[in-house]
C-alpha cells in the first residue's frame, strides 16, 4: 500500500459498488453523483498500488484483488457503521435500543411476538437485529457487539453467558405426496434409499443425522446439499427430497402442501440465549429475554 492510511470515503465507495454492482447504483446509495463515485474508486486504486477494476466497454469489473481486499475491509466497515449507530444512540439517549444477535429462522418463532410485545410495552423501544448462520455467530461472538443473542449448542465462549433457552426435536419435511407423507411417525430406517435435501457438512444438523445412519449401518441418499436448513426445508416443501431439520427451521419454511412428521430416533437442539458477560444488563433486556423465553416454550412442540 502506497500510504499509510486508506481513504475511508473511498472504501465506502468500493462497498456501495461492491453491493450494487454498478456505478450508478453505488452513487445511489450514497447520494452523490457517478462521477465522484467514479473519482473515489480511482483515488482508493492509487492508494492501495493495485488495479481494483478492468474497464471493459466503460463498464467496471472488479478484479480478483479487488474481491479479496473487500472480503477484508467490509468487517471493519460494518465495525465502523456500529459505532456510529451506538454513537447516534448514546446522542439521541436510546436507553431502551437492544442489539440483537440470531440465527435466521429463528425470526418469526422467538423473535416476532417478543419484539412485538415489548414495542406495546416500552413506546421508545428499538432494536438492531443482527441475523447470522452459527457457524458466523462463533465468529462474532468475540467482538460483542450485541446485548443478547440466540443461538443453537454447541456454543462456547469465556466472555458470554450461556443461559439454557429451550430444546426442539428434529422433524422430516417432505411434500404431501411424498411416499413417507402418511407415516405418523418417520424413522431413520425409512430414509435408507430415500433421497434426502441435506445441511452442510459443517452443520450441527447433518453431523447427528449421519451418526444416526451409521449406527443402522447404513449411508444417506444426499441428493442436494444446501448451506442451511431453510433452503432444505423449502426445496424438500417442492418435492425433490425429504429433509430432517430442526422444528424451528421447519416451522419459518412451511408453505401449502408440506407436511412435517415426528423423527426418530429423537435428534434434540438445544437453543441458549448469550448474553456479553462484562455488559450490564438493561431492565429492556432482561424483558426481552423474559418474552422470548416465553415464546421459545410455547412453540417448541408442534405436535402436542
Amino acid at each position: 500500500m502506497k500510504g499509510n492510511a486508506v481513504n475511508l470515503k473511498g472504501l465506502e465507495a468500493l462497498r456501495a459498488f461492491m453491493e450494487g454492482g454498478s456505478l450508478q447504483e453505488a452513487a445511489g446509495r450514497l447520494h452523490r453523483t457517478q462521477p465522484q463515485v467514479s473519482r473515489l474508486l480511482a483515488g482508493l486504486e492509487a492508494e492501495v498500488g493495485f488495479p481494483l477494476f478492468n474497464r471493459e466497454k466503460r463498464r467496471l469489473i472488479p478484479t480478483e484483488e479487488a474481491r479479496a481486499f473487500y472480503s477484508r475491509v467490509q468487517h471493519a466497515l460494518y465495525s465502523l457503521d456500529e459505532a456510529r449507530d451506538e454513537a447516534r444512540r448514546l446522542r439521541d439517549r436510546q436507553h431502551n435500543h437492544v442489539k440483537i444477535l440470531t440465527a435466521p429462522h429463528v425470526l418469526d418463532a422467538l423473535l416476532a411476538d417478543p419484539l412485538s410485545i415489548l414495542g406495546r410495552e416500552v413506546p421508545d423501544f428499538t432494536a438492531t437485529i443482527d441475523s447470522r448462520s452459527r457457524l458466523d455467530i462463533e465468529l462474532w461472538l468475540g467482538k460483542e457487539a450485541f446485548d443478547v443473542g440466540i443461538s443453537v449448542l454447541p456454543i462456547e465462549n469465556p466472555a458470554m453467558v450461556i443461559e439454557p433457552l429451550v430444546s426442539v426435536n428434529a422433524v422430516a419435511v417432505m411434500r404431501d405426496d411424498h411416499p413417507l407423507a402418511s407415516r405418523d411417525v418417520v424413522h431413520i430406517t425409512d430414509l435408507v434409499g430415500i433421497p434426502l435435501i441435506a445441511n452442510s457438512p459443517r452443520t450441527v444438523m447433518r453431523q447427528t443425522l449421519e451418526a444416526a445412519f451409521r449406527r443402522i449401518r447404513a449411508e444417506p441418499n444426499i441428493r442436494f446439499e444446501t448451506p442451511n436448513g431453510l433452503i432444505a426445508c423449502e426445496l424438500a416443501g417442492r418435492g425433490p427430497g425429504l429433509a430432517v431439520a430442526d422444528w424451528f427451521v421447519a416451522r419459518s419454511s412451511i408453505r401449502p402442501g408440506t407436511v412435517v412428521r415426528p423423527f426418530e430416533p429423537t435428534i434434540e437442539l438445544g437453543y441458549v440465549l448469550m448474553f456479553p458477560k462484562f455488559q450490564k444488563r438493561t431492565p429492556t433486556v432482561d424483558r426481552l429475554a423474559a418474552l422470548i423465553r416465553e415464546s421459545a416454550q410455547s412453540k417448541a412442540n408442534p405436535f402436542g
